[in-house]
């Protein structure tokens, strides 16, 4: 009998993050981290276009426009899932640094992008990471 494939690591900081809905402002370009390449977290880079209600968590959000998204172009997603990429951040280097630290030694090796498995996007175009799914804060 073979051993299960290795599985990516659970994301515990993601979930713990505190971060404001006022960190963020429309035009600001942010990444949602979903897996790894090659010893690198990587995720979708997107725009922070509006407010809007992220149903899942029963929390102010933002709509997000992913230029690479087809049909789903606008997703709506928790604050504390996003980080700057077009300015620097402390808060969200820190938050990456940590991510980084916490996931990539666990993450199974591979050629291939792994995904983390971290979120879901529901039929309502909201990313929810795992954690979030069912539960309102």
């Amino acid at each position: 009998m073979f051993p299960p494939p290795p599985r990516p690591p659970a994301d515990a900081l993601t979930p713990a993050r505190l971060v404001t809905h006022e960190h963020f402002t429309p035009g600001d370009h942010v990444v949602i981290i979903k897996g790894a390449f090659r010893g690198e977290l990587v995720g979708q880079e997107m725009t922070v276009v509006a407010p809007s209600w992220h149903t899942p968590t029963d929390e102010a959000g933002w709509r997000l426009r992913n230029p690479r998204g087809g049909e789903h172009s606008y997703v709506t997603a928790h604050p504390r899932y996003m980080i700057h990429t077009d300015r620097y951040c402390p808060d969200c280097t820190g938050f990456f640094r940590s991510l980084s630290q916490a996931l990539l030694p666990r993450m199974p090796e591979s050629q291939q992008t792994v995904d983390g498995g971290w979120y879901y996007q529901t039929t309502l175009d909201q990313l929810v990471h795992t954690a979030d799914l069912g539960n309102s804060r």
